[in-house]
């Protein structure tokens, strides 16, 4: 297998997902780019069949019998494959090769990668531009809202008794939204980054959410044992994860099932820098699904599907998610919602690279 791989080490670098297929037209090699796209693993795939990989393989034989009997390159610019729960629009183009036990070279683009990216890069800078926005309006309302209720202090000595439940709603609503405020001005706090085990994290928020939900939620857990230790703020992370389980919890209304899962991800760009290895932090939940009214702005500040929700928590999280250098997507329908968080899997010197960044 070594052998196998070395074979193909020039593969290892490439965005392009890459299959490598023998002469009975199974998986010999498959490279990073292409475990990550298909969230599969070379160990996994290795000797599979092309039925037993996808859930339908025959438009790939038709591909293959149409190369191999021209003996020459054929792109198929719109193909829909399936591999387990992943499902993806691609155009593959398929080669013919003779070398050793190789037969065939597969490689897979996404067809709106280009357009993800553009996508992205407008979502990032709309989300920045919001943020800021609504930072400045809470300082700007900070100010009378504290003489609103100081006003109403003073007023509530003037009154009678029987007239002072106006005055207290008056200065509990106050209060309520100078919560809120606050709320919205915290994420100027930086980072403190330090060495930490992801899944102290993650077992920290199961323990948290199971002991404030009622029986009837079960969170499952889905770990990578061996990964290695990120380097990341302890309690802005949790802040990230509770916030999102939370939501789950809210939309299960208590019954049902989360997955906290965890997996390293090979040549992942991250803020438009390329890490060789990235954590991937993903929470599943198969709960209703997000609405289609709201799911392209669910990131947004005072963007909620709960009715009295502020809509700050997924705003904090992602805030907290790109201070760390990371991206954190979501993927929703009826029955599953997953959201992931990738972060960079780094040396402990980036810290400082990180802090003062």
């Amino acid at each position: 297998m070594n052998s196998m791989t070395n074979q193909f080490s020039g593969l290892e670098w490439l965005a392009t997902a890459v299959f490598a297929l023998g002469t009975a037209r199974e998986v010999q090699y498959i490279n990073p780019a292409a475990e990550n796209l298909f969230a599969l693993s070379l160990g996994q795939v290795r000797g599979m069949t092309l039925e037993q990989l996808f859930v339908h393989a025959a438009p790939l034989h038709a591909a293959l019998d149409y190369a191999a009997e021209h003996n020459a390159s054929f792109t198929e610019h719109e193909l829909t494959l399936q591999a387990g729960e992943v499902q993806l629009q691609l155009s593959a183009t398929f080669t013919v090769v003779d070398h050793l036990q190789i037969a065939f070279m597969l490689e897979f683009h996404e067809m709106n990668q280009q357009l993800k990216v553009l996508r992205d890069e407008h979502r990032l800078l709309q989300q920045q531009a919001n943020r800021e926005l609504v930072r400045s309006l809470a300082h700007e309302i900070k100010n009378p809202l504290g003489g609103i209720r100081g006003a109403a202090q003073l007023l509530e000595r003037e009154l009678a008794p029987e007239t002072r439940e106006y005055t207290r709603v008056i200065i509990q609503e106050s209060d309520r939204l100078q919560s809120l405020m606050d709320r919205l001005l915290t994420p100027h706090r930086l980072p403190q980054f330090s060495p930490l085990n992801v899944h102290e994290v993650l077992e920290r928020v199961r323990s948290v959410t199971l002991a404030e939900t009622p029986t009837g939620l079960r969170i499952r857990r889905d770990y990578d044992t061996s990964l290695p230790d990120v380097v990341g703020d302890r309690e802005q992370l949790i802040q990230v994860v509770l916030n999102i389980v939370r939501n789950a919890v809210q939309a299960l209304r208590g019954k049902g099932e989360i997955v906290l899962r965890t997996r390293v991800m090979r040549q992942v760009t991250l803020a438009m820098k390329r890490h060789p290895l990235a954590l991937q932090v993903q929470i599943i939940d198969n709960g209703p699904g997000i609405p289609d009214s709201i799911r392209d702005r669910i990131f947004f500040p005072l963007v909620s599907a709960r009715e009295g929700g502020s809509g700050l928590g997924l705003t904090l999280a992602q805030t907290f998610v790109h201070q760390h250098h990371g991206t954190i997507e979501v993927d929703s329908r009826p029955g599953r919602t997953v959201f992931t968080i990738l972060l960079p899997l780094g040396q402990v010197s980036a810290i400082n690279e990180w802090g003062s960044s």
